[in-house]
């Protein structure tokens, strides 16, 4: 099929027609406190050939799309977590993004195989599916409702690791690969790609952060660019070694958005919006995969009776026995359970039983797309409303303070960027009582839009831009001893206030 200058045209026109209309619904969609993902669905939906007529069943190009997609999100989404948040709760999803999800798994193919009357292999291919939460999801909804870091970072931390074992395990069924390997066989290759998947990530992530700290760009945009690849290069590295791309974007990003690197505002602002261009792309695609004549009540009936057996008894079960790794209040766990959000993920997997001509695929796709609506539409809305009722809102936002880093080429020195936050308790602080370590030293501040030349009686105000100087060799030094101001303030030498005790707090 050639492709002329005239098609080119045509596509570049409706698909920034169809971009800017997907950027503009995101505030319509955050108003009302639902993902993006049913908005751009239903783009989908209505330009495919059931409606505007675009005609697309390509479940192989879906399947390609979908994983490069997905590659892009978790990149981003592990580019603007804090590890210093996550880490607290990183046992709890870990131990969801596996033991709870092959419980999830167990719970819901039983379900589906005695309740809904699916073959075996259906079955389980359903609970393989439906299983994961989607990072998207999680990292746009969550985000904004006020919780504790602890419940976040489980959250997180759930969706950045449950794709891999399901990807794995989805196709393996799918090729017919599981029914030639014992149940030990099948565990042991999982844990083989997880594992190798996370050391490549590792890898990638640390030795990428080498690098970046030692080359100094001639362009601040080609930071962000440098940084995204080397996270991708995880992907494609482990990919190549048959272990888990998955798991080596995501620990890659983690690491290479948590390392000192210049301009990690920038970075992070470049991939988050790469991933809403992903998101857009993946979910109308997906939308126009759809055929809506295909789903009768037969179908809708079969989704809400898995939704309900994943919604009510598989999600609560694995929650259950996944805490047992990290001890939580009920109340929190409760609320972990609620907020296993479906989005993208589950659709994507299970493009991969219709590239392999599962029988009865498409069912299965038709199930997984509307159940993923509906469990959209009953969840997203409510989680401000369960967080208040459980009582696990946080009512005060954290007390830190933002920190951006540029390099000074003729000097072996970097320019810090911070910005004190409402909360900070930096506010009301003298420049001389910052005490920052020998030859660092603020060297202009923003206020109100005009600057201001610092002397060492100067107080501090919260809205403050501080430009700060610091010998690269006591970069992370200058920077921890702002975060102690900032969650201390001036007393902070002396109450040995670390970064970390206010999260702690929390």
């Amino acid at each position: 099929m050639s492709f002329d200058v005239h098609q080119l045209d045509l596509f570049l026109l409706v698909g920034s027609a169809v971009t800017l209309f997907a950027v503009l619904a995101v505030r319509v969609s955050s108003r009302a406190g639902l993902p993006s993902l049913l908005v751009y669905l239903l783009m989908g939906v209505l330009l495919g050939e059931s409606v505007i007529g675009i005609g697309f069943e390509d479940a192989e190009l879906a399947h390609a799309i979908g994983f490069g997609a997905l590659a892009v999100i978790l990149a981003e989404g592990g580019l603007t977590t804090n590890w210093r948040e996550t880490r607290s709760s990183v046992r709890l999803g870990l131990a969801l993004a596996t033991i709870g999800v092959t419980v999830s798994v167990g719970v819901v193919a039983i379900g589906a195989h005695f309740v809904l009357g699916m073959p075996w292999e259906l079955a389980v291919l359903l609970g393989a599916v439906t299983s994961p939460t989607d990072a998207a999801a999680v990292f746009s909804v969550i985000r904004v409702v006020p919780l504790p870091r602890r419940i976040t970072g489980a959250l997180e931390a759930e969706s950045g690791f449950n794709d891999a074992p399901t990807v794995v395990l989805v196709t393996l069924i799918s090729s017919g690969a599981a029914a030639e390997h014992g149940p030990l066989a099948l565990a042991g290759i999982i844990v083989f790609e997880l594992v190798a998947g996370v050391l490549i990530g590792l890898g990638a992530g640390f030795g990428g952060a080498w690098i970046m700290r030692r080359v100094a760009l001639p362009a601040s945009g080609l930071y962000p660019i440098a940084v995204l690849s080397l996270a991708m290069l995880g992907y494609g590295a482990a990919a190549a070694v048959h272990a888990s791309g998955f798991a080596a974007v995501y620990v890659a990003a983690l690491v290479l958005g948590n390392a000192a690197l210049p301009h990690r505002a920038v970075t992070r602002g470049f991939s988050e919006g790469l991933a809403w261009l992903a998101q857009i792309g993946l979910f109308v695609m997906l939308g126009l995969l759809l055929s809506p004549g295909r789903i009768d009540l037969e179908t809708v009936a079969m989704a809400l009776g898995a939704g309900l057996i994943l919604t009510a008894v598989a999600r609560p079960l694995s929650v259950l026995v996944s805490s047992l790794a990290q001890r939580m209040s009920w109340q929190e766990l409760t609320f972990i359970s609620w907020a296993g959000l479906r989005g993208a993920v589950p659709i994507v997997l299970a493009t991969i039983p219709l590239a392999e001509e599962v029988d009865q695929a498409d069912l299965l796709f038709d199930i997984v797309f509307v159940l993923v609506v509906i469990d959209t539409v009953l969840t997203g809305p409510t989680l401000p409303w369960v967080a208040k009722v459980l009582r696990v809102a946080r009512r005060s936002e954290p007390r830190d303070i933002e920190l951006e880093a540029a390099p000074l080429e003729r000097v072996a020195a970097d320019m810090l960027q911070v910005a004190i936050s409402p909360k900070s308790r930096m506010h009301g602080v003298e420049v001389g009582e910052l005490r920052l370590p020998p030859g660092a030293s603020v060297t202009l501040i923003v206020r109100e839009g005009q600057t201001l030349v610092p002397e060492v009686r100067t107080v501090l105000r919260h809205g403050d831009d501080l430009l700060v100087v610091t010998p690269r060799k006591l970069r992370e030094a200058t920077e921890r001893r702002l975060r102690q101001v900032s969650a201390g303030g001036r007393l902070a030498q002396w109450l040995g206030a670390d970064p970390g005790d206010d999260d702690r707090a929390r």
